[in-house]
Protein backbone atom coordinates (compact mmCIF):
# COMPACT_ATOMS: atom_id res chain seq x y z
CA UNK A 1 0.00 0.00 0.00
CA UNK A 2 1.36 3.48 -1.20
CA UNK A 3 1.27 6.62 1.27
CA UNK A 4 -0.43 9.48 0.10
CA UNK A 5 1.63 12.14 -1.51
CA UNK A 6 2.78 15.23 1.11
CA UNK A 7 0.20 18.11 0.84
CA UNK A 8 2.03 20.81 -1.69
CA UNK A 9 1.03 24.49 -0.43
CA UNK A 10 2.44 27.94 -2.73
CA UNK A 11 2.96 30.27 0.54
CA UNK A 12 3.12 34.10 -0.89
CA UNK A 13 4.87 36.82 0.89
CA UNK A 14 4.89 40.61 -0.21
CA UNK A 15 8.63 40.83 0.33
CA UNK A 16 12.02 39.24 1.07
CA UNK A 17 12.53 41.55 3.28
CA UNK A 18 11.92 40.83 7.41
CA UNK A 19 8.85 42.06 8.11
CA UNK A 20 6.50 40.26 10.22
CA UNK A 21 4.24 38.88 7.84
CA UNK A 22 7.40 37.85 5.85
CA UNK A 23 8.91 36.11 8.92
CA UNK A 24 5.49 34.36 9.46
CA UNK A 25 5.03 33.29 6.04
CA UNK A 26 8.96 31.52 6.18
CA UNK A 27 8.19 30.14 10.03
CA UNK A 28 5.13 28.75 8.95
CA UNK A 29 6.39 26.56 5.78
CA UNK A 30 9.36 25.53 7.96
CA UNK A 31 6.98 23.89 10.37
CA UNK A 32 4.96 22.57 7.60
CA UNK A 33 7.85 20.88 6.35
CA UNK A 34 8.92 19.50 9.47
CA UNK A 35 4.91 18.17 9.50
CA UNK A 36 5.44 16.26 6.22
CA UNK A 37 4.02 19.06 4.01
CA UNK A 38 5.98 20.04 0.89
CA UNK A 39 5.70 24.06 1.06
CA UNK A 40 6.92 26.62 -0.92
CA UNK A 41 7.43 30.31 0.06
CA UNK A 42 6.97 32.77 -2.73
CA UNK A 43 7.44 36.55 -2.68
CA UNK A 44 8.65 39.06 -5.66
CA UNK A 45 12.40 39.96 -5.38
CA UNK A 46 13.04 43.49 -5.93
CA UNK A 47 16.76 42.98 -5.34
CA UNK A 48 17.30 39.63 -6.70
CA UNK A 49 19.20 38.27 -3.60
CA UNK A 50 16.29 35.82 -1.89
CA UNK A 51 14.82 36.17 0.76
CA UNK A 52 16.76 37.68 4.31
CA UNK A 53 17.04 34.28 5.97
CA UNK A 54 17.94 30.71 4.77
CA UNK A 55 14.73 28.37 4.68
CA UNK A 56 14.10 24.67 5.48
CA UNK A 57 11.14 25.13 3.28
CA UNK A 58 10.94 25.79 -0.66
CA UNK A 59 11.31 29.49 -1.25
CA UNK A 60 11.16 31.28 -4.66
CA UNK A 61 11.93 34.76 -5.25
CA UNK A 62 9.00 35.83 -7.83
CA UNK A 63 10.70 38.66 -10.18
CA UNK A 64 9.68 42.20 -9.53
CA UNK A 65 9.00 44.57 -12.40
CA UNK A 66 10.66 48.09 -11.92
CA UNK A 67 8.61 50.71 -10.09
CA UNK A 68 8.52 54.77 -8.88
CA UNK A 69 7.91 55.79 -5.89
CA UNK A 70 3.69 55.59 -6.57
CA UNK A 71 2.83 53.32 -3.15
CA UNK A 72 -0.34 52.22 -5.15
CA UNK A 73 1.23 51.63 -8.73
CA UNK A 74 4.02 49.90 -6.42
CA UNK A 75 1.22 47.77 -5.45
CA UNK A 76 -0.65 47.14 -8.69
CA UNK A 77 2.88 46.39 -10.41
CA UNK A 78 3.29 43.34 -7.49
CA UNK A 79 0.12 41.83 -7.86
CA UNK A 80 1.13 41.69 -11.97
CA UNK A 81 4.60 39.89 -11.22
CA UNK A 82 2.36 37.33 -8.94
CA UNK A 83 0.18 36.76 -11.95
CA UNK A 84 2.70 37.13 -14.49
CA UNK A 85 4.70 34.19 -12.58
CA UNK A 86 1.62 31.65 -12.23
CA UNK A 87 0.35 32.15 -15.71
CA UNK A 88 2.98 29.58 -15.88
CA UNK A 89 1.31 26.10 -15.28
CA UNK A 90 4.45 24.72 -14.07
CA UNK A 91 4.05 27.52 -11.11
CA UNK A 92 1.07 25.98 -10.20
CA UNK A 93 1.73 22.42 -9.18
CA UNK A 94 0.02 23.08 -5.93
CA UNK A 95 -2.93 21.57 -3.76
CA UNK A 96 -3.30 24.38 -1.76
CA UNK A 97 -2.20 28.22 -2.43
CA UNK A 98 -2.57 30.83 0.47
CA UNK A 99 -1.73 34.57 0.73
CA UNK A 100 -0.15 35.87 3.66
CA UNK A 101 -1.42 39.53 2.49
CA UNK A 102 -3.00 42.36 0.38
CA UNK A 103 -1.04 41.99 -2.78
CA UNK A 104 -0.34 38.17 -2.93
CA UNK A 105 -4.42 37.98 -2.09
CA UNK A 106 -5.71 39.93 -5.14
CA UNK A 107 -3.09 38.24 -6.89
CA UNK A 108 -5.05 34.44 -6.03
CA UNK A 109 -8.23 36.76 -6.87
CA UNK A 110 -7.18 37.33 -10.25
CA UNK A 111 -5.62 34.03 -10.80
CA UNK A 112 -8.94 32.45 -9.40
CA UNK A 113 -11.23 34.80 -11.57
CA UNK A 114 -9.31 33.06 -14.31
CA UNK A 115 -9.73 29.95 -13.77
CA UNK A 116 -6.46 29.03 -13.17
CA UNK A 117 -7.22 28.34 -9.72
CA UNK A 118 -9.83 27.26 -8.09
CA UNK A 119 -9.56 28.43 -4.41
CA UNK A 120 -6.93 30.20 -2.34
CA UNK A 121 -6.79 30.97 1.50
CA UNK A 122 -5.62 34.21 2.96
CA UNK A 123 -4.20 35.34 6.42
CA UNK A 124 -5.30 38.93 7.62
CA UNK A 125 -2.16 40.02 10.35
CA UNK A 126 -4.46 43.45 10.17
CA UNK A 127 -6.34 46.03 8.12
CA UNK A 128 -4.82 49.08 7.10
CA UNK A 129 -7.26 52.47 6.62
CA UNK A 130 -6.28 53.73 3.54
CA UNK A 131 -6.85 57.13 1.93
CA UNK A 132 -6.46 55.70 -1.17
CA UNK A 133 -9.74 54.12 -2.84
CA UNK A 134 -7.71 52.21 -4.92
CA UNK A 135 -5.50 50.41 -2.38
CA UNK A 136 -8.76 50.17 0.14
CA UNK A 137 -10.77 48.47 -2.54
CA UNK A 138 -7.40 45.74 -3.00
CA UNK A 139 -7.47 45.02 0.58
CA UNK A 140 -11.12 44.50 0.70
CA UNK A 141 -10.87 42.52 -2.47
CA UNK A 142 -8.50 40.44 -1.24
CA UNK A 143 -10.32 39.57 2.02
CA UNK A 144 -13.78 38.45 0.66
CA UNK A 145 -12.31 36.61 -2.34
CA UNK A 146 -10.45 34.22 -0.41
CA UNK A 147 -12.39 31.50 -0.06
CA UNK A 148 -10.58 30.57 3.33
CA UNK A 149 -9.27 33.40 5.88
CA UNK A 150 -7.02 32.90 9.27
CA UNK A 151 -5.80 35.42 11.40
CA UNK A 152 -3.08 35.61 14.05
CA UNK A 153 -5.28 37.18 16.75
CA UNK A 154 -8.52 37.85 18.06
CA UNK A 155 -8.73 40.99 17.50
CA UNK A 156 -8.66 41.02 13.43
CA UNK A 157 -10.73 37.54 13.91
CA UNK A 158 -13.41 39.95 15.61
CA UNK A 159 -12.64 42.89 12.89
CA UNK A 160 -13.67 40.51 10.11
CA UNK A 161 -16.71 39.27 11.30
CA UNK A 162 -17.81 42.51 12.19
CA UNK A 163 -16.38 44.79 8.95
CA UNK A 164 -16.34 42.01 6.36
CA UNK A 165 -19.33 39.32 7.74
CA UNK A 166 -16.24 37.04 7.25
CA UNK A 167 -15.35 33.82 9.36
CA UNK A 168 -11.74 33.10 10.24
CA UNK A 169 -9.39 30.31 11.43
CA UNK A 170 -7.32 31.82 14.29
CA UNK A 171 -3.50 29.97 14.40
CA UNK A 172 -1.75 32.68 15.87
CA UNK A 173 1.96 33.28 15.87
CA UNK A 174 5.40 31.44 17.21
CA UNK A 175 8.75 32.17 18.11
CA UNK A 176 12.19 30.04 17.13
CA UNK A 177 13.58 29.54 20.98
CA UNK A 178 16.88 27.67 19.29
CA UNK A 179 17.37 30.73 17.46
CA UNK A 180 16.35 33.47 20.07
CA UNK A 181 17.20 32.13 23.70
CA UNK A 182 19.39 34.45 26.45
CA UNK A 183 22.75 32.79 25.59
CA UNK A 184 24.99 34.79 23.93
CA UNK A 185 26.90 33.83 20.81
CA UNK A 186 29.74 36.26 21.36
CA UNK A 187 27.90 38.80 18.58
CA UNK A 188 26.87 41.07 21.27
CA UNK A 189 30.25 42.56 21.67
CA UNK A 190 31.16 43.65 18.53
CA UNK A 191 27.77 44.50 17.48
CA UNK A 192 27.30 47.02 20.58
CA UNK A 193 30.51 48.35 19.36
CA UNK A 194 29.54 48.79 15.45
CA UNK A 195 26.19 50.45 16.46
CA UNK A 196 28.02 52.87 18.82
CA UNK A 197 26.33 51.58 21.95
CA UNK A 198 27.57 52.10 25.47
CA UNK A 199 26.91 51.26 29.05
CA UNK A 200 23.64 52.01 28.55
CA UNK A 201 20.67 51.19 29.70
CA UNK A 202 19.91 50.24 26.15
CA UNK A 203 16.30 50.73 25.58
CA UNK A 204 15.16 48.77 21.77
CA UNK A 205 12.56 49.71 19.48
CA UNK A 206 11.70 47.42 16.58
CA UNK A 207 10.00 48.19 13.43
CA UNK A 208 12.16 51.44 12.18
CA UNK A 209 10.24 55.05 12.25
CA UNK A 210 6.79 54.68 11.42
CA UNK A 211 3.39 55.66 12.89
CA UNK A 212 1.58 52.48 13.99
CA UNK A 213 4.68 51.38 15.49
CA UNK A 214 4.24 54.97 17.94
CA UNK A 215 8.33 56.08 16.96
CA UNK A 216 7.80 59.45 17.72
CA UNK A 217 5.88 58.64 20.86
CA UNK A 218 8.91 56.26 21.86
CA UNK A 219 11.48 59.26 21.37
CA UNK A 220 9.93 61.67 23.36
CA UNK A 221 9.60 59.31 26.67
CA UNK A 222 12.83 58.08 25.94
CA UNK A 223 13.72 61.99 26.27
CA UNK A 224 12.27 62.23 29.93
CA UNK A 225 13.99 58.95 31.09
CA UNK A 226 17.43 60.56 30.10
CA UNK A 227 16.99 63.27 32.43
CA UNK A 228 17.08 60.49 35.25
CA UNK A 229 18.94 57.88 33.82
CA UNK A 230 21.64 60.17 32.05
CA UNK A 231 23.62 57.29 30.27
CA UNK A 232 20.75 55.33 28.49
CA UNK A 233 20.18 54.90 24.55
CA UNK A 234 17.84 54.45 22.63
CA UNK A 235 18.29 52.51 19.40
CA UNK A 236 15.47 51.81 16.56
CA UNK A 237 16.22 48.85 14.75
CA UNK A 238 14.59 47.37 11.68
CA UNK A 239 12.15 49.46 9.39
CA UNK A 240 12.04 47.44 5.46
CA UNK A 241 8.56 48.23 4.79
CA UNK A 242 7.59 48.34 1.01
CA UNK A 243 4.76 51.57 2.78
CA UNK A 244 5.89 55.01 2.17
CA UNK A 245 6.88 56.38 5.43
CA UNK A 246 8.83 59.27 4.46
CA UNK A 247 5.85 62.42 6.51
CA UNK A 248 5.78 60.54 9.80
CA UNK A 249 9.75 59.70 9.50
CA UNK A 250 10.10 63.94 8.54
CA UNK A 251 7.98 64.44 11.66
CA UNK A 252 10.44 62.34 13.86
CA UNK A 253 13.78 64.01 12.39
CA UNK A 254 11.82 67.55 13.68
CA UNK A 255 11.36 65.89 16.93
CA UNK A 256 14.70 64.60 17.27
CA UNK A 257 15.82 67.56 16.18
CA UNK A 258 13.83 69.56 18.99
CA UNK A 259 14.39 67.12 21.46
CA UNK A 260 17.96 68.29 23.17
CA UNK A 261 19.05 64.81 23.42
CA UNK A 262 23.08 64.67 22.75
CA UNK A 263 24.64 62.94 19.49
CA UNK A 264 24.69 59.13 20.24
CA UNK A 265 21.62 59.40 22.71
CA UNK A 266 19.66 57.82 19.93
CA UNK A 267 20.98 55.36 17.25
CA UNK A 268 19.33 54.88 14.24
CA UNK A 269 20.43 51.32 12.93
CA UNK A 270 17.81 50.27 9.89
CA UNK A 271 17.49 46.92 9.06
CA UNK A 272 19.46 44.56 11.01
CA UNK A 273 21.17 41.49 9.42
CA UNK A 274 19.21 38.27 10.86
CA UNK A 275 22.56 36.84 11.92
CA UNK A 276 22.88 39.64 13.97
CA UNK A 277 19.16 40.15 15.74
CA UNK A 278 19.51 37.42 18.02
CA UNK A 279 22.33 39.48 19.58
CA UNK A 280 20.57 42.96 19.31
CA UNK A 281 18.01 41.90 21.44
CA UNK A 282 20.23 40.35 24.15
CA UNK A 283 22.32 44.22 24.22
CA UNK A 284 19.11 45.64 24.90
CA UNK A 285 17.90 46.46 28.75
CA UNK A 286 14.52 46.18 27.04
CA UNK A 287 12.43 46.13 24.50
CA UNK A 288 10.18 49.13 24.03
CA UNK A 289 7.16 48.55 21.69
CA UNK A 290 3.90 51.01 22.40
CA UNK A 291 2.46 49.89 19.10
CA UNK A 292 -0.97 51.80 18.18
CA UNK A 293 -1.48 48.90 15.92
CA UNK A 294 -0.50 45.50 15.21
CA UNK A 295 -1.69 41.70 14.07
CA UNK A 296 0.30 39.96 16.81
CA UNK A 297 3.47 41.68 17.78
CA UNK A 298 6.10 39.12 16.86
CA UNK A 299 8.89 40.95 18.31
CA UNK A 300 7.45 40.47 21.57
CA UNK A 301 7.90 36.67 21.30
CA UNK A 302 11.55 37.25 20.27
CA UNK A 303 12.37 39.59 22.81
CA UNK A 304 10.74 37.36 25.69
CA UNK A 305 12.47 34.02 24.49
CA UNK A 306 15.90 36.32 24.19
CA UNK A 307 15.42 37.29 27.76
CA UNK A 308 14.44 40.90 27.61
CA UNK A 309 11.70 42.75 29.50
CA UNK A 310 9.33 44.16 27.57
CA UNK A 311 7.11 47.45 27.49
CA UNK A 312 4.18 47.20 25.37
CA UNK A 313 0.67 48.96 24.99
CA UNK A 314 -2.44 47.45 27.21
CA UNK A 315 -4.54 47.37 23.83
CA UNK A 316 -5.25 43.85 22.16
CA UNK A 317 -4.21 42.14 20.24
CA UNK A 318 -1.23 42.16 23.56
CA UNK A 319 -3.91 41.63 26.16
CA UNK A 320 -5.22 38.59 24.19
CA UNK A 321 -1.88 36.50 25.10
CA UNK A 322 -0.09 37.93 27.55
CA UNK A 323 -1.10 38.42 31.59
CA UNK A 324 -0.87 41.31 33.86
CA UNK A 325 2.46 40.25 35.19
CA UNK A 326 4.07 39.16 32.14
CA UNK A 327 5.30 42.79 30.57
CA UNK A 328 5.09 46.14 31.81
CA UNK A 329 2.09 47.79 30.73
CA UNK A 330 1.78 51.15 29.23
CA UNK A 331 -0.88 53.40 27.21
CA UNK A 332 0.68 54.19 24.09
CA UNK A 333 -1.32 57.52 23.85
CA UNK A 334 0.80 58.49 26.67
CA UNK A 335 3.93 59.86 26.46
CA UNK A 336 4.93 60.13 30.51
CA UNK A 337 2.94 56.51 30.89
CA UNK A 338 5.68 55.03 27.83
CA UNK A 339 8.46 56.67 30.32
CA UNK A 340 7.09 55.45 33.89
CA UNK A 341 7.06 51.71 31.89
CA UNK A 342 10.34 52.12 30.19
CA UNK A 343 11.61 53.05 33.91
CA UNK A 344 10.32 50.27 35.36
CA UNK A 345 11.80 47.28 33.37
CA UNK A 346 15.10 48.73 34.97
CA UNK A 347 14.22 48.02 38.40
CA UNK A 348 16.24 44.71 39.00
CA UNK A 349 13.53 43.14 41.21
CA UNK A 350 10.89 43.55 38.33
CA UNK A 351 13.37 42.99 35.83
CA UNK A 352 14.14 39.52 36.99
CA UNK A 353 10.20 38.63 37.71
CA UNK A 354 9.80 39.96 33.60
CA UNK A 355 12.51 38.07 32.20
CA UNK A 356 11.00 34.48 34.26
CA UNK A 357 7.86 35.24 32.86
CA UNK A 358 8.78 36.72 29.06
CA UNK A 359 10.74 32.64 28.90
CA UNK A 360 7.31 30.90 29.93
CA UNK A 361 5.05 32.96 27.30
CA UNK A 362 7.67 32.22 25.00
CA UNK A 363 8.26 28.64 25.41
CA UNK A 364 3.88 28.30 24.88
CA UNK A 365 4.44 29.50 21.53
CA UNK A 366 5.40 27.16 19.20
CA UNK A 367 5.74 27.13 15.63
CA UNK A 368 4.68 23.54 15.00
CA UNK A 369 1.21 24.30 17.06
CA UNK A 370 0.71 27.37 14.25
CA UNK A 371 1.68 25.15 11.31
CA UNK A 372 -0.95 22.30 12.75
CA UNK A 373 -3.44 24.81 12.91
CA UNK A 374 -3.59 25.04 9.70
CA UNK A 375 -3.65 21.69 8.35
CA UNK A 376 -7.97 21.18 8.80
CA UNK A 377 -8.48 24.12 6.59
CA UNK A 378 -5.38 23.10 4.16
CA UNK A 379 -6.65 19.76 3.67
CA UNK A 380 -10.50 20.45 3.39
CA UNK A 381 -8.74 23.27 0.31
CA UNK A 382 -7.14 20.67 -1.85
CA UNK A 383 -9.91 17.92 -1.59
CA UNK A 384 -12.49 20.61 -3.04
CA UNK A 385 -9.12 21.26 -5.46
CA UNK A 386 -8.97 17.79 -6.54
CA UNK A 387 -12.82 17.10 -6.25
Amino acid sequence: MTSAPPLRVAILAHSTNPRGGVVHALELGDALTRLGCEIVVHAPDVKGTGFFRETLCGAVSVPASPVGADRTAMVEARIADYVAHFENPAHRRFDVFHAQDGISGNALATLKERGLIRRFARTVHHVDAFADQRLSALQTRAILDADELFVVSRLWRDHLGAHFGRAATLVGNGVDRIRFSPQGDRREDSLRARLGLKAGPIFLAIGGVEERKNTIGVLEAFAQVRRIRAGAQLLIAGGASLLDHADYQARFSTALAASGLPPGAVAIAGPIAQSDLPALYRIADALVFPSVKEGFGLVVLEAMASGVPVVTSRIAPFTEYLAEDDVVWCRPNSISSIADAMLMALAPVLRARLVKRGLAVAARHDWLRVGAAHRPVYDALAELEHA
